[in-house]
C-alpha cells in the first residue's frame, strides 16, 4: 500500500515551509480475474483534492519580470530589484516572478561560479548575497516573490542545485524549490546541454502556501515536461502552476506555449512562465516569450524576446467555471489507471 511523507522544513527567524511530497512504490495485491469485458467503474476519486475555491479571494495579479543578465551579479541583482518594483507598481501584482538563472548567465560553466550557500537560514550575507536582495525585493515591494532560480552550493556534500526562492511580503523565506528534472538533452545540429555534469537534482514537489490567497506550486523550466508534478499539486490545492525556465531557440518554438498550456487545460488552472529575455551575445539563447495562461488554455498575456513586464488577474471563479463546465475531477478512472496523487506506480 501506497505510503505518503511529507517532509516540511521550518526556516528561521520567521520560519517559512518548505513542503515536499514522496512516495513509497505500490506493491499491487494479489490480482483479482475480471472479465475482459468488465463494466466495473469504481471511478474512485482522490481523496486529496482541496474543497474549493482553490484561489482564495475573487483575483489577483501576477506579474512575471522578462530580464537579461549578464556576468555581474551585483549588477543582476540591482536590475532585478528596480525592475520588480516597477512590476509592483506599474500592475498592482501581489504575485512577481523572476526568470530562471536572473542573479547569472545561464550555463554549466557557470553555475559552481555564481553558487550561493543558502542553508542554514537565513544564510550569511556575504555566502547569499542573492538570497538577501530577493528578501529585501519582496519586502520593499510587499509582495510574493517567486525568485526565479539561483544557482546553490551545499558546502557538506559539495553538490550545485538550480534552486528557486519564494519570499513573502514581509521578507521572509516560504520555499526553496530545487529543480528535480535536468535539462539533459542532445539534438544533433541544434544543441546538447547536460545540466547534470555539474547540478544534482532536488526531490521534492514544491507547494507554498500564500497567506491570504491560497497555495501555488513551484518549479524549474524543464520540470514542465514532466505533468505528474503539475497532477500532484493541482490535486493537492494549488491554484496556479509557476515555472521559472530558460527554453532555448529549438525546443522554444516549438514546445514553450505548448506545455503552458498543456499543463493549464490538464489540470484547470492557472499557469506562469518566466523566462530571461533574449541576448544573442550570450552563451545561451533564451527563448522569451514568458507568458501566463488561463485554466481553459487562453494565453492571457505574453512578452516578445526583449526585456519587459507582463502581467494577468487570475481570477477565482474562472478556475471554478472551467472545471464546473468539463467537470475532469468527477470523470477520473482511477479504477483503468492510478491516481499519480496518492503515488501509485
Amino acid at each position: 500500500m501506497s505510503k505518503l511523507v511529507l517532509r516540511c522544513l521550518a526556516s528561521s527567524p520567521k520560519p517559512g515551509l518548505i513542503c515536499s511530497y514522496r512516495a513509497a512504490r505500490r506493491i499491487p495485491a494479489a490480482a483479482v480475474p475480471r472479465s475482459p469485458f468488465s463494466t466495473v467503474a469504481a471511478r474512485a476519486m482522490a481523496a486529496s483534492y482541496t474543497p474549493s475555491p482553490v484561489l482564495q479571494v475573487p483575483r489577483v495579479t501576477i506579474a512575471c519580470v522578462q530580464l537579461a543578465s549578464g556576468a555581474d551579479k551585483a549588477a543582476n541583482l540591482a536590475h532585478a530589484a528596480s525592475q520588480v518594483a516597477h512590476a509592483a507598481a506599474s500592475t498592482g501584482a501581489k504575485i512577481v516572478v523572476l526568470p530562471e538563472c536572473f542573479n547569472s548567465p545561464y550555463g554549466t560553466g557557470f553555475f559552481p561560479t555564481y553558487a550561493e550557500v543558502l542553508q542554514p537560514s537565513p544564510p550569511a550575507p556575504d555566502r547569499a548575497p542573492s538570497f538577501h536582495a530577493l528578501a529585501a525585493m519582496a519586502r520593499d515591494s510587499a509582495v510574493f516573490l517567486v525568485g526565479g532560480s539561483i544557482p546553490e552550493l551545499d558546502p557538506a556534500t559539495g553538490r550545485h542545485y538550480n534552486t528557486s526562492l519564494v519570499f513573502g511580503p514581509d521578507g521572509a523565506l516560504l520555499a526553496a524549490h530545487r529543480k528535480v528534472h535536468l535539462f539533459d538533452i542532445d539534438i544533433p545540429g541544434k544543441i546538447t546541454f547536460k545540466e547534470s555534469e555539474v547540478l544534482t537534482a532536488g526531490d521534492a514537489l514544491t507547494l507554498v502556501a500564500l497567506p491570504g490567497y491560497g497555495t501555488v506550486a513551484v518549479a524549474i523550466c524543464y520540470d514542465v515536461r514532466f505533468p505528474e508534478l503539475a497532477t500532484i499539486a493541482a490535486r493537492r490545492g494549488a491554484f496556479a502552476l509557476i515555472y521559472p525556465g530558460a527554453f532555448n531557440l529549438t525546443t522554444g518554438a516549438l514546445h514553450w506555449e505548448l506545455l503552458a498550456r498543456g499543463r493549464a487545460v490538464d489540470n484547470q488552472i492557472y499557469v506562469a512562465m518566466c523566462s530571461p529575455a533574449r541576448d544573442m551575445s550570450a552563451g545561451y539563447h533564451a527563448w522569451g516569450h514568458s507568458m501566463v495562461v488561463s485554466p481553459m488554455a487562453k494565453v492571457l498575456a505574453e512578452a516578445q524576446e526583449h526585456e519587459a513586464v507582463i502581467s494577468a488577474e487570475l481570477v477565482s471563479d474562472e478556475i471554478e467555471e472551467a472545471r464546473r463546465n468539463i467537470p475532469l475531477r468527477t470523470q477520473r478512472r482511477f479504477d483503468v489507471y492510478p491516481d499519480v496523487a496518492q503515488g501509485k506506480q
